[in-house]
C-alpha cells in the first residue's frame, strides 16, 4: 500500500484543527510556516534545492515566510492548508517519489503540528504503516546520524533492533530504545517531543544526547 496520501490527509486535518499562528515542534514556525513550507517543497525549486545546497537556505525562509505571510488571516490559512491537501501534481517530482519521497516528511511535519502546544495521545498507525515508517528509518538512519562519534543502535518496543551506526574512536554505543514512530522523530530533531529513552555510558548518553536531545 502506498501511505503518503493518508499521511497528507492526516497532515491538512491536523492544519484545520489549529489556528494559523499555532506553535510547532520547528523553533520559530507557527503552523502557517509548516503549511507553506510543505507547498513549497512541492512547487518551488528552491526550498528542495536548500536541503543540499546550504547557500540557498536563506532564499528558502524568505519564501517559506513569504507565503506563509499570506496565511495571517483565516480565509487565507484555509486556503493554503487546502493546497497542502490538494498536494502537487502527479507528474511534479516530488509526487513521483512517492511514499521514499514523502511518507517519513508528511508522517513528521504532522507530528509538528499535533505536537507543538505540548504532549498529545500517540497516534494509533496501523502496523503496515509503521514497518514502512521502519524501513524509510533504516534506509536514512545511517546519514541522518553519520556526524557522530558514539555508536547508534535502535531498539523497537517490540524488541527489534539495528546496529544504526558504529562508534568512533574511545566512543561506546547508545542503545535508543521506543516505538517505531517515536524512534522516527528523535532522528530527525524531535526528540524532545517524542518518548525514546537513551541507555549507555553517560558520557556517550551526553554525547548523543547534545546532538539529538531526548
Amino acid at each position: 500500500m502506498t501511505w503518503h496520501p493518508l499521511l497528507r490527509a492526516q497532515l491538512a486535518d491536523a492544519l484545520r484543527e489549529v489556528s494559523p499562528e499555532a506553535p510547532t515542534l520547528c523553533e520559530g514556525w507557527q503552523a502557517r510556516h509548516v503549511a507553506a513550507h510543505v507547498v513549497l517543497r512541492e512547487s518551488s525549486a528552491t526550498v528542495p534545492a536548500a536541503l543540499v545546497v546550504p547557500g540557498l537556505a536563506s532564499r528558502a525562509e524568505s519564501a517559506i515566510a513569504a507565503l506563509a505571510d499570506t496565511a495571517r488571516s483565516e480565509a487565507g490559512y484555509r486556503e493554503l492548508v487546502d493546497r497542502v491537501a490538494a498536494g502537487p501534481s502527479r507528474w511534479n517530482p516530488v509526487a513521483l517519489g512517492g511514499d521514499l519521497a514523502n511518507l517519513v516528511e508528511l508522517f513528521v511535519h504532522g507530528e509538528d503540528v499535533r505536537r507543538g502546544s505540548g504532549p498529545v495521545p500517540a497516534r494509533q498507525l496501523d502496523p503496515p504503516l509503521v514497518e514502512a515508517l521502519w524501513e524509510q528509518l533504516l534506509r536514512s538512519g545511517g546519514m541522518r546520524l553519520r556526524r557522530l562519534p558514539v555508536g547508534v543502535v535502535l531498539v523497537r518496543d517490540d524488541g527489534v533492533r539495528t546496529r544504526a551506526r558504529k562508534p568512533r574512536g574511545d566512543h561506546g554505543t547508545v542503545v535508543v530504545r521506543g516505538a517505531v514512530p517515536e524512534l522516527v522523530l528523535w532522528a530527525l530533531g524531535r526528540g524532545a517531543a517524542s518518548d525514546v529513552r537513551l541507555e549507555g555510558d553517560p558520557a556517550d548518553v551526553s554525547v548523543l544526547g547534545a546532538r539529538l536531545p531526548a
